[in-house]
């Protein structure tokens, strides 16, 4: 039996924090400078709501602004987001590789399935070649309804997948495995919050965890 695995990118694969709080600093501080803020940055807020889709994300973060400074804003920070990947400021969460290698190996595909935008997910996977494991990268941009489920329905039905799991950190993860009849594995990462990781099939705390219970579903499948 073939196995799939769907991951989410930030807070899952790739450890966002490490990057996300200077480049949302260097945004505000641009709005400071044009008098469009007067208040500190508000790092918390996007932390609580991280992995909404974008329009979500700067409808909370600048409430009182027009949708072209929220637009001007969000280019603006995936600019610096971008820029701090390619420094080499950002990283993978630890046993990512390892993590990949073994799905491999058991002749295992590999998926991506992000809120981000479509450049800022490519320079993640440039930066830290995960072409060299990853099927392909999916990002909410190249849907209409800004739904991770029907991201994920997208994947399933273009690759003709059956069974599989999502693999992420927050509730719209969890929700599109299940909406769409996978295995749902939660993240309990950075972002991740414990009412929503709940209502996952399974959690893990690291990738270790993950290449354990990838094992066992393995061992499962092969009785079956």
């Amino acid at each position: 039996m073939s196995m799939h695995f769907i991951f989410d990118m930030d807070g899952t694969l790739f450890q966002t924090e490490k990057i996300l709080e200077l480049a949302l600093q260097d945004t505000f501080d641009q709005l400071r400078s044009l008098d469009l803020w007067d208040t500190e940055t508000p790092i918390d807020l996007y932390r609580e709501i991280m992995g909404v889709p974008l329009p979500i994300v700067w409808e909370s973060l600048l409430p009182n602004h027009s949708i072209e400074v929220r637009q001007k804003s969000n280019e603006f920070f995936h600019d610096k987001l971008i820029t701090n990947i390619n420094l080499g400021k950002g990283a993978l969460y630890p046993h990512v590789e390892e993590t990949f290698n073994y799905i491999k190996s058991l002749n295992g595909s590999i998926y991506i399935a992000s809120n981000g935008q479509t450049e800022y997910l490519e320079s993640i996977v440039r930066y830290y070649n995960l072409d060299n494991w990853v099927t392909e990268t999916f990002s909410i941009q190249q849907i209409h309804t800004q739904d991770k489920a029907d991201l994920v329905k997208s994947i399933i039905k273009k690759y003709n997948i059956t069974t599989g799991a999502v693999i992420g950190d927050r509730l719209s993860d969890i929700n599109a495995a299940k909406q769409n009849g996978l295995l749902s594995i939660g993240c309990k990462f950075d972002y991740s919050q414990e009412d929503e990781l709940n209502q996952a099939d399974n959690v893990i705390d690291n990738f270790l965890d993950l290449k354990a219970l990838i094992n066992l579903l393995n061992q499962c499948a092969n009785k079956a």
